[in-house]
């Protein structure tokens, strides 16, 4: 056998053994998902709705979510996307807002500028139309 032949053998091995692995790995999340799916849980759609799964119909292929209290959606199960868990505030940063709640007012760093003292708009302000023209006396009746 040539070289060539050998290294494109080889290379079709590698490509098999990760396709093969990586159906592993999905059929093992898919498997944990569906452990998850059971009714009483917050549930996030494929399509961003959140919810409480209220019951799956395995023959069906048919899920109800309840989004809302007594608006219930009936969805194909496959748009089931993930179990929502729930969060779990890190005590570290609620003791770095501890100490920022003791710290004296006086450490606090405070903006002087108002709106009334800046001549041009902040970034992502809206003007007004009087404010820009308030330096002339445009809206009084020439004297003639």
């Amino acid at each position: 056998m040539d070289a060539t032949t050998i290294i494109m053998v080889l290379l079709l091995v590698v490509l098999v053994f990760f396709m093969f692995r990586n159906k592993r790995k999905r059929d093992a999340q898919q498997a944990t998902l569906q452990s998850k799916m059971v009714p009483g849980v917050e549930v996030m759609l494929s399509f961003g709705v959140y919810g409480t799964l209220v019951s799956i119909d395995d023959e069906a292929n048919i899920a109800e979510v309840e989004v809302s209290p007594g608006t219930v959606l009936r969805v194909h199960r496959q748009t089931l996307g993930r179990v929502v868990e729930p969060v779990v505030a890190d005590d570290a940063v609620v003791s770095d807002a501890d100490e920022l709640d003791a710290r004296p007012a006086d450490d606090l760093i405070v903006d002087d500028t108002t709106t009334a003292d800046r001549t041009s708009p902040a970034y992502g302000e809206r003007v007004d139309e009087t404010r820009l023209d308030s330096t002339t006396d445009t809206d009084k009746p020439n004297k003639a």
